[in-house]
């Protein structure tokens, strides 16, 4: 059975414990790369939540994560709102995808 994970600080992510989603509270880069790349070799790991603020601390280790791993990830703002990180990851993709930046400027 597929599975989906969300990464990030514990506060910030617990709700989703409620619809299913397992819950993986992470202080620091070291500790979201290590979780990062277990749920990577996890092949019941279908989808990934990563917080932007933690995303930020390692932008490699996503990178790191497509290249191990089939499943879905994808970075989701916090309460605070969005540092737009999620946004340049997208157009970022859409440009390698497509060789054209499709989405803009800032």
């Amino acid at each position: 059975m597929s599975k989906a994970i969300a990464i990030g600080e514990r506060g910030l992510i617990l709700g989703f414990k409620g619809v299913g989603v397992t819950v993986v509270p992470v202080e620091g880069a070291e500790a979201f790369k290590r979780e990062l790349m277990h749920a990577a070799r996890d092949p019941e790991v279908a989808l990934v939540l990563v917080t932007e603020t933690v995303a930020a601390l390692d932008p490699e280790a996503l990178k790191d994560f497509r290249a191990l791993s089939a499943a879905i990830l994808t970075t989701i703002p916090t309460h605070r709102g969005s540092t737009r990180f999620s946004f340049q990851e997208m157009r970022s993709a859409v440009e390698r995808s497509i060789g054209v930046d499709m989405l803009g400027k800032d």
